[in-house]
C-alpha cells in the first residue's frame, strides 16, 4: 500500500475523534501531508469510518487533486490542503463538528483559556459562515489562523485545528473543545472567569520552554 504511514496515522486519529465524539457519521475530516513527498492522506467523502481500512483513505497532491484510494477523498479538501500549503509549519489538520466549538461559535468572539493545557491553543477566532467545501472558506480559514495559531471555530459548523504532526493536532483539537465546554457551562453558571492575559503568556511562554506540543 502507498503512503502506508500517513494513511495508518489519518486512520488511527479518526477512529480517536469518534470515540471522543467529536464526529458522528461521516462528518468531520482529518489529514497529514507526507515528510518526503508533496502528497497528503484525507478521510474519504461518505465513508462510515468506524468500519475503515488504511487502505480505503484517500492520496491527494497539495493542490487536492485525488491520486490514489478507492474513495473521493473529503469534500473539504480544499480547506485542509490551503491550511498546508500556506502553513509549512503544519502537517496535520484536523476538522470536526464538535457540539461546544458549534455552540461557542455563535458567540462571535474569540475563546477564552480556563485551564492551563488550554492556553496553549489560544488565540481561537471565529471564521464566519461560508458554504462548506467551497475556496471561500478555505481562504477564511487560512486568515483566521495566521501565521501560528492552531484552531479556530466556523459559525455554524464546526472547528478547524492543525499542528506540526497529527498528536499535536489531535490535542489542539481536544484542548479547543473542552476550551468551549468548559466556557459555556461556566457562562451558563454566570460564573465565566477565563485565565488572565498575563497567565495565558506565562503559560505560553513555560510550555515553548519546554518544547511542549
Amino acid at each position: 500500500m502507498k503512503y502506508e504511514n500517513i494513511r495508518k496515522q489519518v486512520l488511527e486519529a479518526i477512529l480517536q475523534a469518534v470515540d471522543l465524539g467529536l464526529i458522528n457519521g461521516t462528518s468531520g475530516n482529518i489529514a497529514l501531508r507526507d515528510d518526503t513527498d508533496d502528497v497528503v492522506a484525507i478521510t474519504p467523502s461518505g465513508i462510515p469510518y468506524t468500519h475503515m481500512t488504511a487502505d480505503q483513505i484517500a492520496i491527494v497532491d497539495m493542490n487536492g487533486k485525488w491520486i490514489d484510494g478507492p474513495f473521493k477523498p473529503s469534500s473539504e479538501v480544499p480547506m485542509h490542503t490551503a491550511v498546508l500549503r500556506s502553513r509549512p509549519d503544519v502537517k496535520a489538520t484536523v476538522h470536526t463538528h464538535g457540539m461546544f466549538a458549534t455552540i461557542m461559535a455563535m458567540l462571535d468572539e474569540p475563546l477564552q483559556p480556563t485551564t492551563p493545557p488550554q492556553a496553549e491553543f489560544v488565540p481561537v477566532r471565529i471564521v464566519p459562515f461560508t458554504m462548506p467545501g467551497s475556496d471561500e472558506v478555505a481562504q477564511r480559514v487560512v486568515e483566521t489562523l495566521g501565521a501560528d495559531g492552531r484552531a479556530v471555530l466556523i459559525k455554524n459548523h464546526g472547528m478547524f485545528c492543525c499542528g506540526k504532526d497529527m498528536k499535536a493536532a489531535m490535542s489542539a483539537t481536544i484542548y479547543t473543545e473542552e476550551m468551549a465546554q468548559t466556557a459555556y457551562y461556566a457562562k451558563l453558571l454566570g460564573k465565566f472567569q477565563p485565565m488572565s492575559e498575563e497567565a495565558v503568556a506565562a503559560m505560553k511562554a513555560l510550555i515553548a520552554a519546554d518544547q511542549a506540543v
